[in-house]
């Protein structure tokens, strides 16, 4: 190898590392912003629910769909920080949060049915459909979790 390709070679690994190292910073600052929205959603929803505690009934779905976000918000978090330390995207978390995502809109669709008194039937109609769809996507993600976890057990 000539000295000239030698040179060649050891920029070349030194852009690497720095291209390298600032994927990591960002992925970082992706899980660190994941948190700190997390916390604010949580406070934000906590307050919310207490300063609307007089109308707990239109208060208590709100509250908890909040809730729901901030999990699914970690879990994500979760997620990307785990792919940091083993490089590996693990598929189990996104079918979790993607079930979890399912059950938050067939709560927001049930919520909308149930609180809203009399519906127009173009809104109701279109609630069903949302709540079909909800219904069915979590479903199908709980099939291939079901499928995820039987293959895992039956491989190890």
């Amino acid at each position: 190898m000539t000295e000239r390709e030698s040179s060649h070679l050891e920029h070349r690994q030194g852009a690497d590392a720095v291209v390298r190292w600032l994927i990591h910073v960002i992925e970082y600052a992706i899980v660190v912003s994941l948190l700190i929205v997390s916390a604010v959603v949580l406070v934000r929803t906590i307050v919310t629910f207490l300063s609307h505690w007089h109308t707990f009934t239109q208060s208590v779905v709100p509250a908890i769909d909040g809730i729901l976000v901030v999990i699914i918000l970690l879990d994500i978090a979760h997620t990307v920080f785990g792919y940091l330390n083993s490089s590996t995207i693990p598929v189990q978390p996104f079918l979790v949060i993607g079930i979890l995502a399912g059950v938050r809109d067939i709560l927001s669709a049930s919520a909308h049915l149930t609180l809203s008194g009399s519906i127009p039937p173009r809104d109701f109609h279109n609630t069903l459909i949302s709540l079909a769809t909800g219904v069915g996507v979590v479903v199908a993600l709980l099939l291939g979790l079901l499928i995820l976890r039987f293959t895992t057990k039956s491989e190890s």
